[in-house]
């Protein structure tokens, strides 16, 4: 199975580069995992909030194939433990989803285009996280959840 994260934005502190770095070296062992960053707006400032969700779904929606099984991650998404998320990517897995796009918009979250286009929301938490954060938060999730499905002992329960 194939992942793609897709983010709004480049991720700009070193040292969350360098843990997101460390999770994407370490998950080549269980999936092909690629990260695409879309550049942020130029002239954001001129924009309305509207205005920016809009040009980034274009942006988004670009970037998503027909048949990828899209998630977002979004405050309002569901929320899960980690052995649930992990029982999550194992059941597409299973499912025969080749390819699964996963989603970190922009500071104002997502257009309704990008939401009629997603199959599932998913929050990493009640709490609010920088966009950079999310990003090294996810990577490590996913990383997280493959040693789960494989039975290693990174996890501990």
């Amino acid at each position: 199975m194939k992942i793609t994260f897709l983010t709004v934005g480049k991720t700009e502190d070193a040292y969350l580069k360098d843990g997101i770095d460390k999770y994407v070296k370490r998950l080549k062992h269980y999936t092909r995992l690629t990260v695409v960053e879309i550049e942020e707006l130029k002239n954001a400032k001129s924009l309305t909030r509207e205005q920016q969700k809009t040009k980034e779904a274009e942006l988004i929606l670009k970037k998503i194939a027909p048949l990828d099984h899209v998630i977002l991650l979004d405050e309002n998404g569901t929320e899960l433990s980690s052995q649930q998320f992990a029982a999550y990517i194992d059941k597409k897995a299973l499912g025969s989803v080749a390819s699964l796009v996963f989603v970190v918009g922009g500071p104002y979250g997502f257009d309704n285009a990008v939401y009629e286009r997603a199959n599932d929301k998913i929050s990493l938490s009640a709490m609010t996280f920088s966009h950079q954060m999310v990003r090294l938060f996810f990577v490590e999730q996913l990383y997280r959840a493959f040693t789960i499905i494989k039975g290693e002992p990174y996890h501990h329960q």
